[in-house]
This record gives C-alpha cells, structure tokens and sequence, in this order.
C-alpha cells in the first residue's frame, strides 16, 4: 500500500482481497507510465477508472489566458490516449480517461458514488490548500463507505523519510543531500509497472464519458503555448529528456549560462507529472557512477526540489511568512515610490539590461532561466529593497512550471530569510552577472532588440556608454531604453541598512 493512509483489507499475509472496482485521482501525475496511485489500484482491484478534475478553486484566481492550463489540457489529451492504448493492448476497449470541471472537493466524491468503487487511489500533495481540500473529501468519501489512499510519486524521498539522527528534519541542503544519497537505493528508483495491469483498466461508461474538454469549454483561451519550444503531455516530456541526455555531461557548465542551450527545460513536465521524478533520478544517479560531472550537479538540483517539499511539510509558516522568524523584522519599502519600482521590475524596465530581459522572457514565455531568477529576485529584494512576497506571486502567476516548494523556497533563498539561504550580506551586481554569465549579450540581445546594435562591452550597462556610442547605436535613453531605476551601490549600503535588524544571517 502506499503511503500513510489505511491499507487495503488483506485475506492473508501474502494475498491481498481484490476489491471490484476502484478510482484514480490524476493530479499532479498526468502521465500513465510509471505512475505509483495508477500502479497500486491497478494491483488492488478488478475495474479501474481514471479522473482528472480542472478544478475551480484552482482555476477561478487565474487569468482567462493561461499557459499552464492549456499545457494541462493538452498533456490530458495525451494520457487519455496512453490509457486507451495500455487497455486495448489487452482488449479492453473503450476505456480511456475521465474529466470533470467544477469544485474537486464535491465532484470527486459524487464521481465515486457513482461508479460504485470502494477506493480512491491518489498520489500526495503537501501543498496547505491541497491538503485542506483532500482532508474534505476524505471526509465525504468516508460518508459513503469510500476509502481514500494516498501515497508518495511527486518526490524521491518525502516528508520523514530523510532525517537527521535525532529525528529532526534538514534544515541546511548538503547534509540533507548527503543523507538523501546514503539512504537512495536502485528500489527507490524503480518504476511502478503499470501496463502488465492494464487489463484492469474499465470500460468508460456512456453516460460519464465527455471526452477531455476544450479551453473554452472550461473558460479559457488559447496562449502562444504552440509557438513555444515546449511539447506537452508525456510524449513531449520524453522528447525533451532524450535531448537532454545527449548532452547531460555538459549540464555543469553549460546550466549558468541563460544563451546556451544547457537545462533539460523538464520543470513544466515534472510540475505536473507528465515525466516521472524516479525516471530522471534514475537517469541521473547511473550517469553519476560513470563519472558524468553534469549529471552529478543535475542530480542534486533534483535533490533541491525533494528538500523544498520537505521544508515545506514540516515548516508550513513558510507559505506566507519567512523561514527564519527574525527576517519578519525588516521594514521593506512600500508606498507610491515602491508600487512603481515593482512596476517596473515587472515589466522589465529597471534600466539594467539582464535584469529587464529575464523579466521580459518569463513574461513573454512563462519560462526564466534558474540563474536569472536568482539575478531578478536579489534585484527586487536587494536592489529595490521590496518585499521578496511580492516577486513570489508574480512569479506564481506566469511560471510555467509553478511549484510552491520551490517558488517559495528560492525566493526566501535570495533574500535571506530561508533555509539554507544566501547571506543577507550576498548582493548580486546585475551588470557582474551580466558580464560573466551572458558576455557576449546573446540573451539580451534576444529580448531586448533596440540594443543589439551596443558593442558587446557596453550593453551590460548602456548608461556607462559615451553619447557618440549610443548614437552610432541608434539608443537613445529615455526613449529608447530607461536609465538605471537604482544605483546599485546606493542600494546595496541601503539593504545592510535594512538588513541590521536581522542578527544573524
């Protein structure tokens, strides 16, 4: 059985009683291989039916146009032929996958009664309103009789599984990531078969089989999602970490720098499951006893994502509050002043080019390179001295791979109230890490065309430019391009300033 919650009822040690029919509640796990809830209601019960709801407690706050939502539906489309293929290779037909669109916390209980199954099958979400609303349907499963399983797939190791010696959780990520890897063993990585079960998977039934809805069948509408290099579903996932894997060896280097073609760009596809984590661990971890450095490093940014969940299950303050209770102290800038330097940093018109072009990509694509979200987030909080709770919704708002975990727990990393963060007194310069990460001005120029024509030296910082140079460039600042919003080393000795109230850093 998975997780913590009661067992299936058992005849024997040894021989489980197979239950007549049971539900799986697809969630963040859009994908049919290797799926753990899919996999052990597979192996508990005669007839097996699949749901996904669009859920409108999610779905309501969110713009009508949503690269996310679209990503989801079409990854649906995706998984609803993998079930009908994986059933029909068994001679079921007619299975396939279920959707309803409307409140989960009702929907999905109502859905159970009426295919008459005696358990739900999910996998776990720690998120604090996934948690709440899960506690709710446990609630009206049981009301009619109806078990709900949930277990681990969204993470390597989970919760209390990695500890310290007395018993406590990690707070510091290189003792947390070298216990994660003494404890990892190859059965922690092995796959939940799922298609020798697929014989298991039931018929739809006529009068609930709608088909997987269009956009705006659900409210919303089509995004530049197709003209993004970004493949949906588990067929996209799978292209993109065969690309991948041709040049993980290079990921240590190649990763810094936001013109090179160095990430796997799997975040969306792990976000919501259309890949498995085990599968790319896997991946990761037989490379790494090769000798591949990059898959080493790439290895233990997955490891970052396990300790963000596990930060975020036994810290749930975090969500909203910092870390480290003293950084509630600082006194952040607020006020007309400070609504339009948030503006601008948004909008991607701070004056400082790597700056401006990370926000203009993530705003034009739903995806910013890690090393700019860390450039972008130091700048707000250390730059504009504006609170790191401000940029964390803005980022959970166009991120295409969106995770609370992890958007929380970078954001309190760069501005020093979080686990295992940077010093409050580590500032990044955005022109440095211009300089050094994109030297030529590849990014830049990519997102900010009207300075393509600055020679490479100046267009980290074009206010440093002499007028016959920004001439012969054709930019004019203040038309063209805004000058600096801040001057960087004002601003750093303002941040220790406001810093002093935190003790220790």
């Amino acid at each position: 059985m998975i997780g913590d919650t009661a067992a299936v009822p058992m005849t024997t040690a040894h021989t489980p009683a197979l239950l007549d029919r049971a539900l799986v509640w697809l969630r963040r796990d859009l994908r049919a291989d290797d799926n753990a809830a899919l996999h052990h209601a597979l192996a508990a019960a005669r007839q097996v039916w699949c749901v996904f709801v669009f859920d409108t407690a999610i779905l309501d706050p969110l713009p009508r146009a949503d690269r996310r939502v679209e990503f989801i539906r079409d990854s649906l489309v995706d998984l609803d032929a993998q079930l009908r293929a994986l059933a029909q290779a068994h001679g079921v037909a007619d299975a396939g996958l279920l959707v309803r669109h409307g409140d989960a916390k009702l929907l999905l209980p109502a859905l159970a009664r009426q295919l008459g199954v005696q358990a739900v099958y999910a996998s776990h979400d720690d998120e604090p309103d996934a948690l709440a609303r899960d506690a709710q349907v446990r609630g009206r499963l049981a009301d009619a009789g109806i078990a709900l399983h949930t277990g681990k797939d969204h993470v390597v190791f989970e919760r209390r599984e990695v500890l310290t010696a007395t018993g406590s959780p990690y707070s510091v990520f290189t003792p947390y990531k070298n216990a994660w890897l003494k404890k990892l063993q190859s059965t922690d990585l092995a796959p939940h078969a799922v298609a020798p079960l697929a014989g298991r998977l039931a018929p739809l039934p006529t009068d609930l089989a709608t088909g997987v809805p269009t956009l705006p069948a659900i409210g919303f509408q089509a995004t530049n999602l197709h003209q993004l290099k970004l493949p949906t579903g588990s067929t996209g996932a799978q292209e993109l970490l065969a690309d991948f894997l041709d040049r993980i060896d290079d990921y240590a280097v190649a990763r810094d720098f936001p013109a090179v073609k160095g990430p796997s760009y799997l975040s969306t596809h792990l976000r919501f499951g259309t890949i498995s984590i085990r599968r790319l661990a896997r991946e990761a971890w037989q490379r790494m006893q090769g000798g591949s450095r990059g898959a080493e490093v790439w290895l233990s940014e997955l490891i970052w994502r396990d300790f963000y969940h596990q930060v975020l299950h036994h810290h749930p303050h975090v969500v909203g509050a910092s870390f480290k209770p003293a950084y509630d102290a600082i006194r952040w800038a607020h006020g007309k002043r400070a609504d339009e330097l948030f503006a601008a940093w948004c909008e991607g018109r701070t004056g400082y080019p790597l700056v401006d072009a990370a926000m203009r990509q993530i705003n034009q694509t739903g995806y910013m390179h890690n090393r700019l979200r860390m450039v972008v987030a130091s700048f707000l909080t250390k730059d504009l001295g504006i609170d790191w709770r401000r940029g964390e919704a803005w980022f959970a708002l166009h991120l295409n791979d969106f995770d609370l975990a992890a958007n929380n727990g970078g954001w309190q990393w760069a501005s020093s109230s979080g686990c295992d963060a940077q010093p409050y007194f580590r500032i990044f310069n955005p022109v440095s890490q211009s300089e050094k990460f994109d030297a030529a001005g590849r990014f830049i120029r990519r997102y900010l065309p009207q300075l393509a024509g600055l020679p490479d030296k100046l267009i980290h910082a074009p206010w440093l430019a002499r007028p016959i140079e920004l001439a012969a460039a054709k930019v004019e600042l203040g038309r063209d391009y805004p000058r600096p919003i801040v001057d960087h080393a004002t601003a750093r000795d303002e941040t220790l300033k406001r810093y002093a109230v935190v003790k220790t850093g």
